[in-house]
């Protein structure tokens, strides 16, 4: 026998021992933690993997990344499921990504020997998620790992580059996750919140501890992250547009329309957390220095992202998932209804930023960013839900309202004009 099927005959067992385990743990009384709903759209081509919620898109992390989750949870029973369909589904759903940075978290918790696709289907999957995939995947969080997961890398070793091997991290707890990405805007499933309260609970022996923040501290005078519009306007002489959409968009009009992939491209962490912390301290921001016109485009996203109440309020976040429904022709107006409806600030702003987007698809021939990309970019930082996780069926009618927005800018925009409007 083969050092190969030793730990392939290994693997096996463990993962039985898990089960066992986990069905001892599932004993101990703890409240159930909140349920997702997922409800794909019928007509979706891969429907029928779709519908079971294993792969989700949730939105950006804090410094641009695409997040996508990977639930073993959510898997049902191999004979239920065609695994060759799960594996054109995740590259169909990667495909709308992969040219830009991102990140996935794969929620190990809820594999069992029942509904775990093949060894031999792994090492398909990797050898058919080509450079084109792992090129600009940032970090792989492996959240939950057990010894299954260990003795599956080690026989998956001999084939995976060194490169690609520093992007792993294990994350034994979720309270951990928090400290690489932004966790209210991750999707997961109840099953996987409840397991991690009971791997604290038995961890410490007594009650789990709250995931929560601490509250946050008051914001600083000069604050222009994490404060509402509002708060940026009082502080600020009354300004309508932000400083930092000004200055960002000011600098990327004159140096980055025509740079290929722009706002498709991730920053290295720190550099974004300097700036910000310059902007919020109310010092001088110069992107020169950087030498990078990614730099200002990350900081324009991480600005929207950060905004307390999304740019198009909450209220509007239910009408436009209701956006498909509109009969193709008739979207443009619905869209401009929509926009219309905002409050004036919130429509100065966002006219602001759009009418820029607008200019950026204009050079699409150069930067490769037609209005269609870039609503795939800004969508989930201009609206978002209230109380929950963007799902992958959601994200659909957000960005084609967002292209709508940017490809039919004048159409959209045009009727209402604030005496106060500022234009880029």
């Amino acid at each position: 026998m083969t050092e190969s099927s030793n730990l392939e005959q290994l693997a096996e067992i463990e993962l039985q021992k898990e089960e066992d385990e986990d069905e001892e743990l599932q004993q101990q009384s703890v409240p159930d933690g909140p349920s997702s709903t997922f409800s794909p759209d019928p007509s979706h081509p891969y429907y029928d993997v779709a519908r079971h919620g294993i792969v989700q898109v949730s939105g950006d992390d804090n410094y641009g990344r695409k997040l996508i989750v990977f639930s073993s949870c959510c898997l049902p029973p191999s004979h239920q499921l065609n695994h060759r369909r799960l594996l054109e589904y995740l590259k169909f759903t990667l495909d709308q990504y992969v040219e830009m940075d991102y990140i996935l978290v794969y929620f190990h918790y809820g594999l069992r020997s029942s509904n775990k696709p093949s060894l031999k289907w792994l090492r398909e999957a990797y050898s058919e998620f080509d450079r084109k995939y792992k090129k600009n995947l940032k970090k792989l969080y492996v959240v939950h790992p057990t010894n299954f997961i260990r003795i599956v890398w080690n026989i998956f070793k001999p084939l995976i580059s060194h490169k690609f091997g520093q992007k792993l991290t294990y994350v034994n707890y979720l309270a951990e996750l928090q400290e690489h990405l932004n966790y209210e805007q991750l999707f997961i499933p109840a099953d996987v919140l409840r397991h991690d309260e009971k791997l604290r609970a038995a961890q410490k022996g007594g009650p789990p501890p709250s995931v929560k923040k601490p509250p946050p501290r008051p914001p600083l005078p000069t604050q222009q992250f994490g404060v509402s519009l509002q708060y940026i306007r009082e502080k600020n002489r009354e300004a309508l547009i932000p400083p930092v959409m000004v200055q960002t968009v000011a600098y990327l009009k004159e140096k980055g329309l025509r740079t290929e992939g722009i706002f498709r491209r991730s920053v290295r962490v720190q550099i974004i957390k300097d700036v910000q912390k310059l902007y919020n301290l109310g010092k001088p921001v110069n992107f020169d220095h950087y030498q990078d016109v990614h730099v200002p485009a990350v900081i324009l996203k991480t600005f929207l992202r950060e905004l307390p109440e999304p740019l198009l309020t909450y209220r509007v976040y239910g009408q436009v998932q209701e956006l498909l429904n509109v009969e193709s022709s008739l979207r443009a107006s619905r869209c401009k209804q929509l926009v219309e409806s905002l409050p004036e600030h919130n429509f100065i702003v966002l006219k602001f930023l759009v009418c820029f987007l607008h200019m950026v698809s204009q050079e699409s021939i150069i930067n490769k960013m037609s209005a269609s990309n870039l609503a795939c970019v800004f969508g989930v930082n201009l609206v978002w839900p209230r109380h929950a996780s963007i799902s992958l069926s959601a994200l659909t009618p957000i960005n084609v309202f967002t292209e709508i927005l940017i490809e039919h800018f004048g159409t959209v925009f045009g009727s209402r004009c604030p005496p106060a409007q500022v234009t880029p």
